[in-house]
């Protein structure tokens, strides 16, 4: 099966895409795309948080669960949004931590493409959405898809940092070797959660802290 994805990826994926389970993900999500209820994110950036970070290039990962649902939100990257589009909630709260953390002001563009092109994996689990129908979308082999890709990571590279806001992140990396890469955990930035662990994790300071002890540049976040 051939997929418009970055030629990296596509090399380290190429058994991933032959298998069953993914034929009848790329039907469904077809023939959701085909019908009348709109999909989020548009077709041609159901793939983006690939192709802005190639395989080798991946310093931090940062796992999502859904893509926003919402008219002109997703982007392809988890937690972000494009240029213009009212920061969600968890946004919110994620730049108001940077902030903090990091003493850079508060961006005006939520628009993440800024952090996949310096190796910031905005991984979701589920790739796709429909519209106002959060989770419409899982259970349908995007989780079986994208724990191929937090596995590749953890076996083939070194000294990555995953970063796992909430319970369904930290379940989905639970595997992962905490003696080969870095692995933060909290609580979601949502605001049911935010102020209860994700505030003062202080995870952006800390990632570029590893990244550095690894002589690797850290990311202006």
């Amino acid at each position: 099966m051939d997929v418009r994805i970055e030629s990296s990826w596509k090399e380290v994926l190429k058994e991933e895409f032959q298998k069953p389970y993914f034929e009848m993900l790329t039907s469904f999500v077809r023939e959701e795309y085909n019908g009348r209820t709109p999909i989020y994110p548009p077709a041609k950036l159901i793939f983006n948080a690939f192709d802005h970070c190639p395989f080798n290039d991946v310093k931090v990962v940062i796992l999502g669960q859904d893509p926003y649902h919402g008219a002109g939100q997703a982007n392809g990257l988890c937690f972000s949004v494009n240029e213009g589009v009212a920061f969600p909630p968890s946004l919110v709260n994620i730049f108001k931590e940077v902030s903090a953390d990091t003493g850079s002001p508060i961006p005006q563009n939520g628009d993440l493409t800024r952090w996949s092109d310096q190796g910031v994996l905005l991984l979701n689990a589920t790739l796709t959405v429909r519209a106002a129908s959060a989770g419409s979308h899982q259970n349908k082999g995007w989780e079986q898809f994208t724990d191929t890709v937090i596995r590749i990571l953890a076996e083939r590279r070194n000294n990555i940092v995953f970063i796992l806001w909430g319970s369904y992140a930290q379940k989905k990396g639970a595997f992962i070797d905490r003696s080969r890469h870095l692995v933060l955990t909290s609580p979601h930035p949502s605001p049911l959660s935010a102020y209860h662990g994700f505030f003062g994790n202080h995870h952006f300071t800390q990632a570029n802290e590893y990244l550095k002890s690894h002589n690797k540049s850290g990311i202006v976040w």
